[in-house]
């Protein structure tokens, strides 16, 4: 694996910043590991910044990823927010649409900002 998780503790979420290669091995593994963080820090929010270099996975992977990280993961979180400003609009939007469809409270943003914004909303509606 080549890629490394900084988590920050905010007050209503945990924003976690990953970096390194862009692989679908790496993907899969990050997910897994900011689950168990969330899980381990009692946190059901989580914003995701993603800063991940090399190719970046096609549509095929995308989809598979999030129907397969989809059964492990649901109900896990209240509010997931994924920010990569270097990321594919579409393919974005076609992973948030997967995902929301299989369940996932998930929204996908271009900048960590925006994110946070939807966050502490989605805070502010479950209080």
């Amino acid at each position: 694996m080549t890629y490394k998780l900084t988590i920050d503790q905010k007050p209503t979420y945990l924003h976690i910043m990953v970096t390194g290669q862009s692989t679908r091995e790496n993907v899969m593994q990050y997910m897994q590991d900011v689950i168990r963080e969330c899980i381990n820090l009692n946190y059901s929010a989580v914003l995701i910044e993603e800063r991940l270099e090399g190719a970046r996975l096609g549509m095929f992977e995308v989809f598979s990823m999030v129907s397969e990280g989809a059964k492990q993961y649901l109900g896990r979180l209240r509010a997931i927010a994924y920010a990569d400003a270097d990321g594919d609009r579409g393919l974005m939007q076609f992973a948030e649409n997967v995902a929301v469809n299989r369940g996932i409270p998930i929204r996908i943003f271009s900048n960590v900002p925006d994110a946070e914004t939807w966050l502490l909303q989605q805070a502010r509606g479950s209080s």
